[in-house]
């Protein structure tokens, strides 16, 4: 059986690579283009198109807060915002609330 792959970006570039599962040893993974390191996503992550950049900036907030895509029980990550428009709705709802931004960009609903 071949080894499980998992996703890992890089947000300069606008790219997604499928690699390896991380092991024990891993001691990080570099963008092939641009030699920055990689960020692990997941193995439920889908990239946006690389010409879409309200999606990659949306992406970028979601892995700065510490969101990740990896699978669940059930199937998929849950829910993740897709639209600036739905993060600065949820970036607003956490200041008013008091609730931890990560914890508001993957709840389903508000309220």
């Amino acid at each position: 059986m071949p080894p499980a792959k998992t996703s890992y970006v890089c947000l300069p570039c606008r790219a997604s690579y499928k690699q390896s599962h991380p092991g024990r040893h891993d001691h990080g993974r570099v963008c092939p283009r641009c030699a920055e390191p990689l960020i692990h996503v997941g193995s439920a992550f889908a990239a946006p198109k690389r010409r879409d950049v309200a999606g990659w900036r949306v992406l970028s907030v979601l892995l700065n807060a510490g969101v990740r895509f990896h699978k669940s029980c059930c199937g998929g990550p849950g829910y993740r915002p897709r639209t600036l428009a739905e993060v600065r709705e949820r970036m607003a709802w956490a200041r008013a609330t008091g609730e931890p931004f990560a914890r508001v960009l993957v709840r389903r609903e508000l309220g």
